[in-house]
């Protein structure tokens, strides 16, 4: 994983974690990699790794059964309002920059339909 310099490095893992639960590659009560071999994947310090562990309990999207790992929270409910979130983060980041680059609403709606031939599937 590239890691960029403006973020910290266990966000941006949570990030990384977070997008494989809503893209299905994690599914719901899947149990995630130990904290030693989540930091030999994403090649961090393991007590970076026990951060991004302990973020993600925080926000509720996986949880830890003592002595047994971490585990991808079953609630579908939670892991659709992360998907709305980092939905609603993404669009926001994105009229920000346009908005920077002098970009009108139009414009920018004409530049999403001319887009959205290429990009969504």
């Amino acid at each position: 994983m590239n890691f960029n310099s403006n973020a910290p490095i266990y966000l941006q893992v949570v990030d990384a974690i977070k997008l494989d639960i809503i893209n299905g590659r994690l599914k719901a009560g899947d149990k995630l990699p130990s904290g030693r071999d989540l930091a030999v994947k994403y090649t961090i310090n393991p007590n970076t790794a026990a951060r991004v562990y302990q973020e993600l309990e925080r926000q509720e999207i996986c949880f830890t059964k003592r002595g047994m790992g971490t585990f991808v929270t079953e609630d579908q409910v939670r892991i659709k309002l992360c998907k709305s979130q980092m939905a609603e983060e993404t669009l926001t980041s994105f009229l920000l920059s346009l908005n920077d680059l002098g970009i009108t609403k139009e414009e920018a709606i004409e530049m999403i339909n001319e887009a959205n031939d290429i990009c969504i599937v």
